[in-house]
């Protein structure tokens, strides 16, 4: 159920014929990213595509008050920037390096010629921005329609799936709290009281900024997941 609100665009490497690939991979420009380096800015005009080799990306809009709404968080495998590129459209949105990253950018003449040339990188992109258009229909409902409460247990099962590396391992989400609040559209000062609620109630266990989901069940209730 988790992927009604992520965008998870990682298959479309690994659905593409490898001679596709080998060409999409060869025509990437690697760029590391500083944490809290802009990769692109909401109004300006997109010169390509990129790709999310490491690290994470926030994607937001700035509301009427001057504040963020974060839209999405791209984690690695995951392109990003093309519904733009597709509209000849100025971006609608900002995106910022939210830890190191290193990006892949395709200029749009490569981008264009990929898709000229693969007919499987066509459909994968059409496929993925179809689904990208339920989760965010889905995240504006999410944001209309639920309590605080349940918007930060939501997000934070979010988050979980995105920083989870190994089913064994113990999972960190390393979100500031500015960032964490801004998904969950709200204001730090109430995300503090409810992350203290979920912490008393041993939900979630805290180390500085870093989080930790100890009961996964009640939080799914808590966020009406199903």
């Amino acid at each position: 159920m988790i992927t009604k609100f992520t965008f998870n665009s990682q298959y479309i490497l690994n659905e593409l014929p490898p001679a596709d690939k080998d060409l999409l991979e060869e025509l990437m420009i690697d760029k590391k990213y500083r944490k809290n380096q802009p990769i692109f800015t909401e109004g300006t005009l997109p010169s390509g595509i990129f790709y999310l080799q490491s690290g994470k990306v926030k994607k937001y809009k700035i509301d009427n008050d001057g504040r963020e709404q974060i839209i999405y968080i791209y984690n690695e495998g995951e392109f990003f920037g093309y519904s733009s590129v597709l509209s000849e459209n100025t971006y609608g949105d900002t995106a910022v390096a939210i830890e190191n990253a290193i990006i892949s950018f395709i200029t749009i003449k490569d981008f264009n010629e990929i898709l000229n040339a693969s007919s499987s990188f066509s459909r994968l992109l059409l496929k993925s921005l179809s689904h990208e258009f339920s989760v965010l229909a889905n995240l504006i409902a999410v944001l209309s329609q639920r309590t605080v409460r349940e918007r930060v247990a939501l997000n934070l099962l979010i988050l979980h799936d995105k920083y989870k590396v190994d089913a064994l391992a113990i999972t960190y989400i390393k979100l500031s709290r500015s960032d964490l609040a801004n998904m969950a559209g709200t204001v730090v000062e109430t995300l503090a009281r409810v992350l203290h609620d979920f912490k008393h109630d041993k939900l979630i266990a805290t180390d500085g900024r870093k989080i930790q989901l100890l009961n996964i069940e009640r939080l799914i209730q808590i966020a009406n997941f199903y």
